[in-house]
């Protein structure tokens, strides 16, 4: 067991209660709630919004929420709200008794929510497993989710942010990664961002410009990383590990970066995650990220976040090299 696992609380008996109630197979990893955050009034605000919104929604159904991780997991509330809010019919009994029966259920629902929603799996932040053991993290993302689609006037506490960590059972032992995660959107990042970044504009109305732009990048990358011996042609995905990124700052900002420190081959994405929260916290510490990037985005290849992150370091190295 890694030091940071046991650095991640700050109260032993919250540490030995949550020992107690996880068990991890060897090869499979959770993400949770830290229990710091657990009393994040703005967390406890926006868990009071979604149950008041539940219950509103559901009043002609005699249903009643009082708590988001017991009262959803078997599936039949959010059955009933999807059937109200989306008039969607969808092919399962009301009421699941087992597990499997509500695991079958629960499927059946959010393939129905990412067809709604019109999301790719790797763009979800839930899953049937995560939803039937009352994951409080994934059970919030999936109802902001619902709620801004169907809901969107809905008004939600905004910038609400948990410290999470994600723990992996490898050969090795217990590995954990901590983060902070977003749960709804930092409306003063975006209102920055939209004022003066160029990249929703390239996205949206300008792709035609996206491949000279990649161009632009992967020059000022490899003009760097190249005397390391590496070439980087897709930003898409060679950035997702975060080594290549974690390079390139070592490059340009003069860190050394001890090889104990990070991940050189990692071999899950949640080692992954380690590096790219890495990178992230030392642009933040050197002053070049100066809005909110969920890390998550970039393990998963999302082009304009990476962008982003990369523009940090081009807007001030380029006049460098001219």
């Amino acid at each position: 067991m890694d030091s940071g696992f046991l650095n991640a609380f700050t109260q032993p008996a919250a540490l030995n209660q949550l020992l107690d109630e996880i068990v991890i197979a060897q090869g499979e990893k959770k993400k949770i709630i830290k229990p710091t955050s657990s009393n994040n009034p703005k967390l406890e605000e926006l868990k009071s919004v979604l149950i008041d919104w539940i219950n509103t929604s559901l009043k002609e159904e005699h249903i009643v929420v009082r708590s988001l991780e017991e009262d959803l997991y078997d599936g039949l509330v959010l059955h009933h709200l999807l059937e109200k809010l989306g008039s969607l019919k969808l092919d399962v009994d009301k009421i699941a008794l087992t597990e499997k029966k509500q695991q079958q259920k629960l499927s059946v629902i959010l393939e129905a929510v990412a067809k709604c929603l019109q999301l790719e799996e790797s763009q979800l932040k839930w899953n049937v497993e995560s939803i039937l053991t009352k994951d409080l993290l994934s059970t919030l993302h999936l109802l902001v989710a619902i709620a801004k689609h169907f809901q969107p006037n809905l008004e939600m506490p905004p910038n609400v942010q948990v410290e999470t960590i994600t723990i992996e059972n490898t050969s090795r032992g217990l590995k954990t990664v901590n983060a902070v995660e977003y749960i709804t959107e930092n409306k003063e990042n975006l209102e920055a961002q939209s004022k003066d970044d160029a990249f929703d504009e390239l996205f949206s109305r300008a792709p035609d410009k996206l491949d000279a732009v990649k161009k632009v990048f992967l020059q000022f990358v490899n003009q760097h990383v190249g005397k390391l011996g590496m070439n980087v042609k897709h930003i898409e995905s060679q950035f997702a590990d975060g080594v290549i990124l974690l390079l390139l700052i070592g490059q340009l900002e003069g860190y050394f970066l001890n090889l104990r420190d990070f991940f050189l081959t990692p071999a899950s994405s949640t080692e992954m995650l380690h590096n790219v929260n890495l990178a992230l916290d030392l642009l933040t510490d050197g002053g070049l990220l100066n809005f909110s990037v969920n890390s998550e985005d970039i393990v998963n290849g999302d082009m304009k976040t990476t962008m982003r992150v990369l523009y940090c370091l081009y807007s001030k190295y380029k006049t460098k090299e001219t």
